[in-house]
């Protein structure tokens, strides 16, 4: 596949291992190494099938898991009477403790941020506040980038092989599945990422469609969101970046002005 996606938003090793963490519900001072290290590195191959542009960094956290795992299965070295023998995850775990402390702070921050905006109330139209309440019954949480890895790959498992093995023109590019998502939402305000990925016929077209996403993300047309974490994605319009309708003068108020 030719076509390569830069992200803007970057989400480092460190966010996929705190990912992999939570969503097994992991004591960080108590990693199990193998099987996170098994679980990173198919994240890794995803990254590799959809060609992002950050694999790279990821690869050496790989090298640092295969270094702990190797060292973990040969037996300790001697240590002298009444000295605790060292975990060879100590100081990933203290990395990854000091990161989340920083992510905690970084989130604290934004909410202050949203908090200090709020202060400042402005008259809205009746519909502009319907439209504020409506909102305000359901809350989202943003999906992140290893969210959506894993619902491309659940969906993958869901695609049956092609039964064909001929090398055959590839049929679906980028640009067709952006106006085939953006049509979708034009039809439905939201719609599962799961739906989406349901008229794909093809691992291919699976694959072709999830960078079409990611491309609309990037480009802030659209957001992906939860309703809570780790729960199923939708999909639905950047109501911040929608184009706003061109005003065009009442042609017979221009006469009466003439």
């Amino acid at each position: 596949m030719n076509y390569k996606l830069k992200l803007d938003i970057f989400e480092g090793p460190l966010d996929l291992l705190l990912y992999l963490i939570k969503k097994d519900d992991i004591d960080i001072s108590n990693i199990p190494i193998s099987r996170i290290t098994e679980q990173y590195m198919q994240y890794i191959e995803m990254m590799k099938i959809l060609n992002l542009d950050m694999v790279g960094d990821f690869l050496v956290m790989a090298a640092t898991l295969m270094q702990i795992k190797s060292r973990m299965l040969l037996p300790p070295d001697p240590v002298a009477d009444g000295e605790v023998p060292i975990d060879p995850r100590d100081e990933l775990a203290r990395r990854l403790a000091e990161y989340q402390r920083f992510k905690e702070i970084a989130d604290e921050l934004k909410e202050k941020e949203a908090d200090r905006r709020n202060l400042f109330s402005r008259e809205i139209g009746e519909d502009a506040s319907r439209q504020i309440r409506e909102d305000a019954k359901e809350i989202y949480f943003e999906a992140s980038l290893f969210d959506l890895i894993n619902a491309l790959s659940d969906a993958l498992k869901r695609t049956p092989e092609e039964v064909l093995h001929e090398i055959i023109q590839e049929e679906f590019t980028v640009e067709q599945k952006i106006h085939e998502v953006l049509h979708l939402l034009l039809e439905k305000d939201a719609v599962t990422l799961t739906e989406i990925f349901s008229r794909s016929r093809s691992k291919i077209e699976v694959i072709v469609t999830f960078l079409a996403v990611l491309e609309l993300i990037r480009l802030k047309e659209i957001k992906a969101v939860q309703k809570e974490l780790f729960a199923e994605i939708e999909v639905l319009r950047n109501k911040d970046n929608l184009a706003p309708i061109p005003f065009e003068p009442d042609q017979n108020q221009e006469h009466n002005e003439l």
